[in-house]
């Protein structure tokens, strides 16, 4: 199998080729067809803490679906020519999964446990189930299970981005009232085609509509900091975005209003099942960049230097 290798921080990616991977146990080695690229790739290529969570040298990308090829002697679910996405989420059993503790998903092949695997559903796309995976398995997260929006609630959400966007469709299709917040004017337009009911260049002039929940997507420090002022009372505050990792924040409103501040992070195979099904009825459709095996170092690029929009997805084949 060929794949893009990962040794090191400030080393580039290089592609090379090893021999095919053989399941064993409770694992299944799948055929990549399409891995999604993350900030968080960027992060390990720039970042020396990254380092900690990494089995190097490996095949890096966590945002993988394929077709499975061989399962191991314990493998009772699924079997060969299942379609499958990959939950990225440490488990208890195997530890750090593919692009962090074995080779992931920036590969012609790779691996999964049984336990880490999904069906995906006909009528998604390879470009979608990989996608699903990461980015639509955390903003769902998010949006309902930490965040526990339901039919009816006022959600602000802060950021029209990859993970934004897929956060704020979600809330529309549970039912809730959702009022975005982003500067851009390219974003606002694409706020208001995902059905939120409003969108403000920043979430304090959202204040006005009492919100039950805000999804902070951005975590830009001050946006953590207007969340909880535009908060209404007992509400909370989630918090998912990292591109600043402080803030200093007015506790007034914390203990007046009774705000619950909490952060999410990554999500459950359910919640990525919960997005396919979304997907299957055409009423999720994330924008998605798809670009070829042979980009994926060059794409990696690009996220660290900002301005793509929506997911960048690699197809295989």
């Amino acid at each position: 199998m060929r794949g893009w290798q990962f040794e090191r921080t400030h080393k580039p990616l290089e592609l090379v080729e090893k021999p095919d991977p053989v399941a064993t146990e409770d694992n299944v080695v799948i055929k990549v067809m399409a891995s999604g690229l993350c900030h968080s790739d960027v992060g390990a290529l720039e970042d020396e803490k990254w380092m900690a969570l990494m089995s190097t040298p490996l095949f890096i990308g966590h945002e993988y679906a394929g077709v499975i090829t061989e399962v191991g002697e314990d493998v009772t679910k699924f079997k060969v020519g299942d379609r499958v996405g990959c939950c990225p989420m440490p488990t208890e059993k195997h530890g750090f999964l593919g692009g962090y503790g074995r080779d992931g998903g920036y590969a012609t092949m790779s691996t999964a446990p049984e336990e880490a695997l999904v069906p995906i559903p006909e009528g998604v796309t390879w470009a979608q189930a990989a996608a699903a995976t990461d980015a639509g398995m955390t903003s769902h997260h998010a949006v309902v299970v930490t965040g526990g929006v339901k039919a009816g609630m006022k959600v602000g959400i802060i950021g029209i981005g990859g993970l934004g966007s897929i956060g704020a469709r979600v809330a529309v299709l549970k039912g809730a009232e959702v009022y975005a917040a982003t500067r851009s004017p390219e974003a606002q337009k694409e706020a208001l085609n995902l059905g939120c009911k409003a969108v403000y260049t920043n979430i304090l002039e959202a204040a006005k509509h009492d919100l039950d929940v805000i999804v902070d997507f951005a975590g830009a420090g001050t946006t953590t900091a207007d969340a909880i002022e535009a908060i209404g009372n007992m509400g909370r505050v989630v918090l998912v975005g990292m591109a600043k990792l402080e803030t200093t924040i007015n506790t007034m409103p914390v203990i007046m209003k009774q705000v619950t501040l909490v952060g999410s992070q990554g999500g459950t195979k359910e919640d990525i099942a919960a997005v396919y099904e979304m997907m299957a009825s055409g009423d999720l459709k994330p924008e998605i960049i798809e670009i070829g095996f042979e980009e994926i170092a060059e794409g990696l690029e690009k996220l660290h230097q900002g301005g793509v929009k929506g997911r960048m997805v690699a197809m295989m084949d």
